[in-house]
């Protein structure tokens, strides 16, 4: 049974999984005052670069036990005032949570006509018909609208504005038919038909843009389709998956082992354990997000966008069986696309095959895609160009300086190309 508000709308389930997140926050803190005798003792295993914070730290508090005024029982005070941070913190976070949970806002953009649909994708048209089309692709784990998300933050309606189509691709949510299907399902089939669509009804190449998991589909698409494709752009795409971090890559391949043999059964890996995943790149960013969110009034433009990049985030789909297996085992355990093992259509992804105009937008704060991974696939990319905007993964395309740093680059190279 789904939780009603009081206005007979559903309650927010996020932020999904929320047992995990629950989890992870209550123990972070509540483990603080177990923690002091251990800090105190010097016995408190540390990583190495953490070891001169640490010894710091141990010096701080022996300090504050001693000083003047906190009487014979420093330690106790002590203990007694981490106590009360932790209830304090553990307080405003469940605040946080409560206060999202229950806001008004609900996203409420019509969605444009649609071009074209097959299964559970459909293409959506922007541009009404009108302007240079251009083939944008997100990503299979992430619903669409990312790049569509209110009125004031939707790259999609700002490039009608400058006089161009953007048509976007919505995977939609999985049914029985995409249950079955393989990225060589994805790529070389139903991309492929939606790109066939567009060139169909433009009379001419298009430019295609992928954004994160959706840069490396249309980076394939390139390749196999180099007449169709005008122009290539990446925005946040990973390619050498062990660039910066390969023990956290190979992590989040073993995460989904324990999921292997349900896969067969399921068809597809749920979407909160995708979320589950996610959540190992910073165990305590809800912890982070929610207490700032609660010092937010409720009414602000603020809280209005906190709440709408949260229910995307939390508006997530299930990624197929075979699609998961790929991209966890494949791309994150093996490091396929790097090592030069990834095949679509029984051939290698080889980018330095690439002959289409190609651009490569890297935001220099992505927590999700390392710079490095990203930076990877451009430069074996011939001639591509590459911007390194100041943002973040989720930034670059709904932030304050998303305009400035993404959007107007792409728009300006877009018209360029031609």
């Amino acid at each position: 049974m789904t939780a009603l508000r009081g206005d007979g709308t559903p309650l927010r389930r996020g932020p999904r999984p929320l047992g995990l997140h629950l989890n992870l926050v209550m123990a972070t803190l509540l483990s603080s005052s177990a923690g002091l005798p251990l800090l105190r003792s010097g016995l408190l295993p540390w990583k190495p670069p953490l070891g001169p914070r640490a010894e710091d730290l141990r010096r701080q508090i022996a300090l504050a036990e001693r000083r003047p005024g906190n009487g014979p029982n420093g330690a106790e005070d002590l203990r007694r005032a981490v106590d009360r941070e932790t209830r304090r913190r553990i307080d405003a976070f469940l605040t946080g949570v409560e206060r999202y949970r229950h806001h008004p806002y609900r996203r409420d953009l019509a969605d444009p006509p649609v071009l074209w649909t097959e299964g559970a994708t459909r293409l959506l048209d922007y541009g009404h018909g009108a302007g240079r089309p251009v083939l944008f692709v997100p990503s299979l784990v992430n619903r669409h609208y990312i790049l569509d998300l209110s009125p004031g933050k939707s790259l999609m309606r700002w490039m009608a504005g400058q006089g161009f189509r953007p048509l976007l691709v919505d995977w939609g949510t999985p049914g029985p038919l995409e249950r079955r299907y393989s990225l060589t399902d994805y790529i070389a089939g139903r991309l492929e038909r939606a790109l066939d669509a567009v060139v169909e009804e433009s009379g001419r190449p298009v430019p295609v843009v992928g954004y994160c998991m959706g840069g490396l589909l249309t980076t394939a698409l390139a390749l196999r389709r180099p007449k169709s494709v005008a122009g290539l752009v990446l925005l946040a795409t990973p390619w050498d998956f062990h660039a910066e971090d390969a023990a956290t890559a190979r992590r989040a391949a073993a995460f989904f082992q324990p999921y292997g043999p349900l896969l067969e059964r399921w068809g597809e890996l749920p979407t909160d354990a995708l979320q589950a995943l996610f959540a190992q790149l910073d165990p305590l960013l809800a912890l982070k997000k929610f207490t700032q969110f609660a010092r937010m009034a409720p009414d602000s433009r603020a809280a209005e966008a906190f709440v709408a990049l949260e229910d995307w985030l939390n508006d997530g789909v299930p990624l197929v069986a075979a699609v998961a297996r790929d991209a966890l085992a494949g791309w994150y355990g093996r490091n396929d696309t790097a090592a030069g093992n990834w095949l679509v259509g029984g051939l290698p992804v080889d980018p330095a095959r690439i002959r289409v105009p190609t651009l490569a937008l890297i935001p220099e704060k992505d927590r999700i895609v390392p710079p490095a991974s990203a930076m990877a696939l451009p430069k074996v990319i011939p001639n591509a160009q590459m911007i390194v905007p100041p943002l973040g993964h989720i930034g670059m395309v709904v932030s304050a300086g998303a305009q400035t740093g993404v959007w107007k680059p792409l728009a300006e190279w877009l018209a360029a190309t031609g």
